[in-house]
């Protein structure tokens, strides 16, 4: 069977664990840009403040996810 994926459906984790990985990726977040800021790794520095945006961007989306209305 060449060139398929398997696809495995996680279950959705508890509204906690959810906030609790979250707040952990923002505290990553954070402190990548503090690194990057210092000037640590300057020949990633480009890779990784793309890196540091777009997942800043994705930890805004799924905030803002699970925060709608009916989502328990």
């Amino acid at each position: 069977m060449e060139g398929r994926f398997a696809v495995s459906v996680l279950p959705m984790p508890q509204s906690a664990e959810l906030e609790q990985l979250l707040t952990q990726l923002d505290a990553d977040r954070a402190w990548l840009l503090e690194q990057i800021d210092r000037g640590r790794w300057p020949e990633l520095r480009l890779d990784l403040a793309a890196l540091e945006r777009e997942l800043g961007q994705m930890l805004s989306r799924a905030s803002e996810q699970q925060d709608e209305p009916g989502r328990k």
